[in-house]
C-alpha cells in the first residue's frame, strides 16, 4: 500500500511539469517581429511535440542557421507533410516570427519549396497562425 502511495505521489508531483514545458508562443516570440527567411535545411528533428527546421540563412556575406519551430509531426502529416520532404540542402522559404530573446530563432507559419509547395506549419499562436496558406 505504501508502495502504491508512493508512486501515486510521484506521478503527481511531475505530471504537471509536463504541461509547465509547452510554452505559449508569446512567451518566446515577438508578433511584431515577422520574418521571411531563405535558406538551406542543414537539419530536421521530427520530434513531438513540435518539428525543429534548422536552416543556414545568408545575409550581408555571413551565414547564420536558424531554429524553426513548427508543429508536431502528426499534424505536419495531416497536412501531408512527411519527414521524407525535407532532404538536406534543400532550399526552402520559411515565414514566421522571431524569438523575443534576439537569438536566430523563429516560430514558422509556412514553409515554401523550390517546387511551388506551401505549406502551414502551425507553431505560432500569432495573428498570421489562424490562417493556412492560399
Amino acid at each position: 500500500m505504501k508502495r502504491l502511495l508512493l508512486v501515486a505521489a510521484a506521478f503527481f508531483l511531475v505530471w504537471p511539469l509536463t504541461a509547465v514545458a509547452h510554452h505559449s508562443f508569446a512567451a518566446e516570440f515577438d508578433a511584431k517581429q515577422p520574418t521571411t527567411l531563405r535558406g538551406k535545411l542543414t537539419k530536421m528533428e521530427w520530434v513531438n511535440p513540435h518539428v525543429w527546421l534548422h536552416i543556414d540563412v545568408t545575409v550581408a556575406g555571413k551565414v547564420v542557421n536558424w531554429a524553426i519551430e513548427a508543429n508536431g509531426p502528426n499534424a505536419l502529416m495531416r497536412q501531408g507533410l512527411r519527414q521524407s520532404d525535407f532532404p538536406l540542402a534543400t532550399e526552402i522559404v520559411v515565414e514566421g516570427y522571431r524569438a523575443k530573446n534576439g537569438s536566430p530563432t523563429a516560430s514558422g507559419t509556412t514553409v515554401k519549396f523550390a517546387d511551388g509547395r506551401n505549406f502551414f506549419l502551425g507553431a505560432a499562436s500569432g495573428p498570421a497562425a489562424a490562417q493556412p496558406p492560399r
